[in-house]
């Protein structure tokens, strides 16, 4: 991935933040467009990995930076209200330092450069972001850079034939003319018309 450039995951670390908080309790056993995850699931990894691409911006690596993504979600924090906003706002104010997105960090226990960790941090906030939204009944409107960056990461990864080294689904076809959104959805191996009752 090249030709990236800096940009603010404030705006979308501010559109997860508000969807955690306005999960309901009842809701953290429900399921989510990511399998065998529920709600209270998904909440864990967005703090997990929240806590590693702000570890990653400032290259403080170590066990944050080090855990690979398809090891289980982390336990969910008891005060997730306040911990999640929390550490979702120390990793945009992380990215807004231009040696941020420097040289090389690591992530999920990868190297890679500055750049692309920025954008795989877009990424994982915009896609599951519309997974807490949609497993839990919210309107969910993503940053529009954020997309925009996180649909040049999975593209970039589609033509990898190793996806990633499988950290995503299989490609879910999309129409070439439907909403960003959905592409990047189905980019990253969801299908768009998931709905809690669609939940296998």
């Amino acid at each position: 991935m090249t030709g990236t450039t800096i940009f603010d995951l404030g705006p979308q670390a501010g559109v997860v933040a508000r969807l955690v908080v306005a999960v309901p309790d009842a809701r953290l056993t429900a399921g989510t467009p990511c399998p065998l995850w529920s709600v209270g699931d998904l909440l864990g990894h967005l703090a997990g990995l929240s806590v590693a691409f702000r570890d990653a911006a400032r290259k403080d690596l170590g066990v944050t930076t080090d855990t690979a993504p398809g090891q289980a979600a982390p336990a969910l924090p008891a005060d997730w209200r306040e911990v999640l906003p929390g550490v979702l706002g120390e990793l945009a104010e992380a990215w807004r330092d231009p040696a941020a997105w420097s040289d090389t960090t690591r992530a999920g226990g990868v190297d890679l450069p500055g750049v692309v960790a920025g954008a795989v941090a877009a990424d994982e906030l915009v896609v599951h972001g519309w997974d807490l939204a949609r497993a839990t009944g919210q309107d969910y409107v993503p940053d529009p850079v954020a997309l925009r960056a996180a649909h040049s990461f999975l593209e970039a990864a589609a033509a990898d034939g190793d996806r990633g080294g499988g950290i995503f689904g299989p490609i879910v076809p999309v129409p070439d003319d439907a909403p960003l959104l959905e592409r990047v959805l189905g980019l990253s191996g969801r299908d768009p018309r998931w709905t809690p009752s669609a939940r296998p």
